[in-house]
């Protein structure tokens, strides 16, 4: 007698799977009608599903995407192995397999749409801040990129400087979370549409390959986690930190996350943590501004030397990391993945520039 047990019976859970991920089409497609439903729905339940997975990882103290991400190799042999001891028996123990295995796929589709993804489909920011975002002219961009290169410069006397040319983060990574969650609280009292959470960052350990992707920062929105690369330097740790606690916080377009992050920074009262904010979105300022020769230059020698001197020796960072495949492959992956949401990809980081401008309009008029 054959007493083998047969597996040709779908498992419950994969019934739980499907009936998730058709709700969320169902919440997808109705994101895509309507800019309040998503924005409602952005503020409350997929706030309670971001929340649930930042407070349920921050048990970690390591990144648990970063975890995941290094046992893929294991974790597909072991898939590999299941399927080949108990699911090849027969065509329909193969389907039962294939199906269960995508149900479980599915699910990181269900948690981007369910706690993250709405956010790309709501009211823009400068409609949420009231500020009037038009198309930018080069008097404003060159007004509003010295105004910028000023406040750098105010901060420099409380900043030190290594013999490198790079400014020292006079603190840990833990202190930096926490001046940026009290800069974060004080934020949401001022704009409500912000989520409040007590969440900090978490540094990847693998930040020296992480650096040949390109990538300084990333929210895994299937744990919930904000995650940074420490291996950049420090002036690019607050505004990176800030800018991922920004996606945490449902804060979904990268233009928006990057203005965010600029308004936490200038909201601490931490001399560094402004510095970091400032010089950070002056490099988004001049980067468009170089088209006008002049201005940039201008602008660009008003800078303390000091700034001038850490903005050369990113450069010299960056070199060794600059021309790697894993660069443009990751480059070109993010790109398509952006613009699948609706937005002009990439370039969508550097739109934060039209938010910069019509923030300071009424100052630099």
């Amino acid at each position: 007698m054959n007493t083998k047990k047969t597996n040709t019976a779908f498992p419950k859970f994969t019934y739980v799977l499907w009936g998730i991920l058709a709700l969320s089409i169902l919440v997808y497609i109705a994101a895509l009608i309507s800019p309040e439903f998503a924005d409602l729905y952005n503020a409350y339940p997929g706030a309670l599903i971001r929340a649930a997975l930042a407070y349920l990882t921050a048990l970690f103290p390591l990144s648990v995407a970063e975890f995941l991400i290094i046992s893929l190799p294991a974790l597909l042999f072991f898939i590999i192995y299941i399927a080949c001891k108990h699911y090849c028996s027969s065509l329909r123990e193969s389907i039962v397999y294939i199906v269960s295995l995508l149900s479980c796929v599915s699910l990181f589709f269900s948690l981007f749409t369910l706690g993250f993804g709405c956010g790309y489909h709501g009211k823009t920011l400068d409609q949420k801040l009231e500020i009037e975002k038009t198309n930018v002219a080069p008097l404003e961009l060159k007004l509003t990129s010295a105004l910028v290169a000023g406040e750098v410069n105010r901060y420099v006397p409380e900043v030190e400087f290594g013999e490198d040319g790079f400014s020292k983060m006079p603190y840990s990574v833990f202190e930096m979370n926490r001046k940026l969650l009290k800069a974060y609280d004080s934020l949401c009292e001022k704009y409500d549409f912000i989520q409040k959470l007590y969440v900090g960052v978490k540094p990847v350990m693998l930040s020296e390959a992480m650096s040949y992707t390109h990538i300084t920062g990333v929210y895994t929105y299937f744990t919930g986690e904000a995650n940074i690369n420490v291996n950049f330097p420090d002036y690019t740790l607050p505004f990176t930190a800030a800018h991922e606690l920004a996606h945490q916080r449902g804060i979904s377009r990268e233009d928006e996350a990057n203005f965010i992050a600029f308004l936490v920074c200038c909201e601490s009262d931490d001399p560094y943590i402004k510095y970091s904010g400032y010089l950070n979105m002056y490099e988004y300022l001049a980067s468009a501004l170089s088209a006008q020769k002049d201005a940039y230059k201008e602008v660009f020698f008003s800078l303390d030397p000091l700034v001038r001197a850490e903005m050369k020796a990113y450069s010299a960072f960056f070199n060794k990391y600059r021309h790697s495949v894993a660069g443009k492959v990751s480059e070109k992956v993010n790109d398509t993945f952006l613009q699948v949401q609706g937005t002009v990809g990439t370039k969508s980081y550097g739109m934060v520039v039209d938010l910069a401008v019509a923030y300071y309009r009424d100052d630099i008029s």
